[in-house]
């Protein structure tokens, strides 16, 4: 069993892929984290506020509006949510444009799970 998290961080997931969402989401719980899944950075931005998640989750491709466009529109709202960017395709270039953004961490899928923990509790101040 996992190392359980006791503090009630609630972590927002958002991607397009139901499977992805959902394994994201079950891992997660595993560590004693909350989750909320959305399927898109548009459904994420019309429910709560991004300040009612300690953390979110999301892929950089979707269809709509993309993970770096959700960062972006996050930051310009003013929103410090801490925002951990996950892809397929980790280019150095984008990479850069991603932590230049303001994202506290970028993983190239597939990733460990152990590295998005570490991910998490570096971004909520766990550690």
């Amino acid at each position: 069993m996992s190392e359980s998290v006791t503090n009630n961080v609630h972590i927002a997931i958002v991607d397009d892929h139901e499977s992805v969402r959902s394994a994201l989401a079950s891992l997660l719980r595993s560590y004693g984290y909350l989750t909320s899944s959305f399927d898109s950075a548009e459904s994420l931005l019309a429910g709560a506020p991004a300040e009612h998640y300690q953390c979110i989750v999301t892929d950089l491709q979707m269809p709509g509006m993309s993970g770096i466009d959700l960062l972006e529109q996050l930051r310009r709202q003013g929103s410090a949510t801490p925002l951990i960017m996950i892809t397929a395709f980790p280019e150095p270039a984008v990479r850069q444009r991603v932590l230049q953004s303001g994202a506290s961490c970028f993983l190239g899928k597939p990733f460990q799970s152990n590295d998005l923990v570490r991910c998490i509790r570096q971004a909520c101040n766990e550690v």
